[in-house]
C-alpha cells in the first residue's frame, strides 16, 4: 500500500483547514505553514508536509519531504 504524499486537492483552502485535513490523515505528520516564496531547508523529511501559503490560502500543491 503506497503512503499519501501529496494534496493537490488542498491548492486554494485556507491554511488551517488544510493544516487539519493532514493532521487527520495522519497525526504524525509535523505541517508548517511557510509563506509563498520562502527560503526553506533541501533536506527530505517524511514526517514533514510544507503548506506554501499566499493571502492565508495554500499556493501550491502540498506534499511530504
Amino acid at each position: 500500500m503506497d503512503v499519501k504524499s501529496v494534496w493537490p486537492e488542498l491548492v486554494g483552502k485556507p491554511a488551517e483547514e488544510a493544516r487539519e485535513r493532514i493532521r487527520a490523515e495522519f497525526p504524525e505528520t509535523v505541517v508548517h505553514v511557510v509563506p509563498e516564496g520562502s527560503m526553506v531547508t533541501m533536506d527530505f523529511n517524511e514526517q514533514r508536509v510544507r503548506l506554501f501559503v499566499k493571502d492565508g490560502k495554500v499556493a501550491r500543491e502540498p506534499r511530504r519531504g
